[in-house]
């Protein structure tokens, strides 16, 4: 998909609100819910973990929308067969002019025909402009 159709891009599929989160925070209701319906994130891990749903839910819309411009690739696909399996959240910090964070993160998943797990660990960069948080990039 390219950023270009993103616009129409659907939005994933959507859970129970008392489902439990695929970011294994809380219920998807008090949760990522929001945020992917559009709700500002509060702080850079309430997004990340937001990112993280959208990659579970196949909501590439809010990636686009919360990828800061200068940094977002022309092309995003989420790949239907990968399963996501579980988020750990190892670090999170807010910069005191709130303007700037990152959070680390560990997060694992399967996909293909062996369905063996992998994991990733990231120190993701967000930056907040105009009261909403956009990741940056990775560390």
């Amino acid at each position: 998909m390219s950023f270009g159709a993103a616009a129409s891009a659907h939005r994933g599929r959507r859970l129970a609100a008392e489902a439990a989160c695929p970011c294994g925070r809380r219920d998807f209701g008090s949760c990522c819910g929001p945020v992917l319906d559009g709700q500002a994130a509060e702080t850079p891990e309430d997004l990340m973990r937001s990112r993280y749903t959208a990659f579970a839910l196949g909501d590439a819309r809010h990636l686009v929308d919360t990828w800061f411009p200068g940094t977002r690739p022309d092309d995003l696909t989420i790949d239907p067969d990968t399963e996501w399996m579980g988020l750990v959240v190892l670090d999170s910090d807010t910069a005191s002019d709130g303007r700037s964070g990152r959070v680390r993160f560990r997060a694992s998943w399967r996909e293909g025909a062996a369905r063996e797990v992998a994991t990733m660990e990231e120190d993701s960069r967000f930056v907040r402009r105009v009261g909403r948080w956009y990741y940056v990039d990775a560390l």
